[in-house]
C-alpha cells in the first residue's frame, strides 16, 4: 500500500467543505485511518454549502462520520479543538501527513506564525517542525499581499500549497467533476492510489510530428 497509513484531515471556515468531505470520503476508500479535526467555522460553512450537518460533540461527530463514509470501527478519529492529549498535538504520535481542506486565510496565518490557538493550528505546527508532509488548500480570491506572503513563507518551511483551483483539461462535465480535480491532486501528492483523474500524459498516444 502506497503513500501514508495515517493521516490528519482539518477543516477550516473557508468555502470548500466539498473539498474535504470528499477527500476524507476517498481516504476511508484507500482504507487509511483519518485523524479529523474541524474547526466551528467549517461547521457553519458545511452546513450552508452541504446538506451535511455534524453533531457537536466529538464522539457523536465520529460515529457520524463512520457511518456517512461507511468507515470500519475507528478508522476515524475526531477530536475536540483543545483536545491536547490527542495523537496530533505530539509528533512522538502524529500521522506522517497532514491536509488541510478547506484552509481558511485565517488558519494559513495562524501556521505561519506558529500560533497553536487550537489543535488544527498545534497539529500543523507539529508537521512543520517534525518535517512531515504538509498540505494547505487555500479557497480566496483575489489573494492579499498578506496571503502571499504567508503562503510563501509556508511553502519555505516545506509545506504544499495547493489551490482550489480546478483544471479544466480534463473535459468537467459537474461540479463533482470539479472536485475531483482538487482531490484527485492531494491524493496525488499523498500518494495514494487515486481514479479521478489521469496524470497528465497518461493516454497521450504521441503526434506524428
Amino acid at each position: 500500500m502506497s503513500g501514508p497509513q495515517r493521516i490528519t484531515l482539518a477543516m477550516t471556515g473557508a468555502s470548500g467543505a466539498q473539498y474535504g468531505l470528499r477527500l476524507l470520503d476517498c481516504l476511508v476508500r484507500e482504507d487509511r485511518e483519518v485523524h479529523f479535526l474541524i474547526s466551528k467555522a467549517a461547521q457553519l460553512v458545511m452546513s450552508t454549502e452541504t446538506d451535511v450537518i455534524l453533531p457537536a460533540k466529538p464522539q457523536a461527530m465520529q460515529a457520524f462520520l463512520t457511518e456517512y463514509t461507511g468507515a470500519s470501527a475507528g478508522q476515524i478519529k475526531v477530536y475536540g479543538k483543545e483536545d491536547w492529549m490527542s495523537p496530533v498535538a505530539s509528533g512522538s504520535g502524529a500521522p506522517s501527513a497532514m491536509v488541510v481542506v478547506p484552509c481558511s486565510t485565517g488558519t494559513l496565518s495562524a501556521i505561519a506564525c506558529g500560533a497553536c490557538n487550537n489543535l488544527i493550528e498545534r497539529a500543523a505546527d507539529v508537521t512543520l517542525k517534525e518535517r512531515r508532509q504538509l498540505i494547505l488548500v487555500p479557497r480566496e480570491a483575489p489573494f492579499s499581499t498578506i496571503h502571499l506572503e504567508n503562503m510563501l513563507k509556508l511553502s519555505q518551511m516545506g509545506a504544499v500549497i495547493l489551490p482550489a483551483a480546478p483544471g479544466f483539461y480534463h473535459q468537467p462535465q459537474t461540479i463533482d467533476d470539479l472536485i475531483d480535480f482538487v482531490v484527485a491532486r492531494v491524493l496525488n501528492l499523498l500518494d495514494i492510489p487515486q481514479d479521478m483523474l489521469p496524470r497528465w500524459g497518461e493516454y497521450h498516444l504521441g503526434s506524428d510530428d
